[in-house]
C-alpha cells in the first residue's frame, strides 16, 4: 500500500517538483550509504526502500515527459 500512496502523491506533481524530489532521494541515500560504511545506520532495510523510491520517481518523471510530447 505504501507504494501506492507514494506514486499517487507523484502523479499530482510537475516535473520541476519531481526532480527536486529526485535530488532529494539522492541525497539521502548518499547520506545513508555513509552512515552504513561508517556502522552508524540502525535501519539498513532504509536503502532499499530509498532506491525503490528513487526508481519510482524516475518512472514517474518519464511518463510526465511522455505526456508532454
Amino acid at each position: 500500500m505504501k507504494s501506492r500512496e507514494f506514486m499517487n502523491g507523484l502523479a499530482g506533481m510537475s516535473l520541476a517538483e519531481l526532480n527536486d524530489e529526485l535530488v532529494a532521494a539522492k541525497k539521502e541515500l548518499f547520506n545513508l550509504r555513509f552512515q552504513n560504511a561508517t556502522n552508524q545506520l540502525d535501519n539498513t532495510s532504509r536503502i532499499k526502500e530509498v532506491r525503490r523510491n528513487i526508481a519510482r520517481i524516475q518512472t514517474a518523471i518519464t511518463a510526465e515527459q511522455k505526456a508532454a510530447n
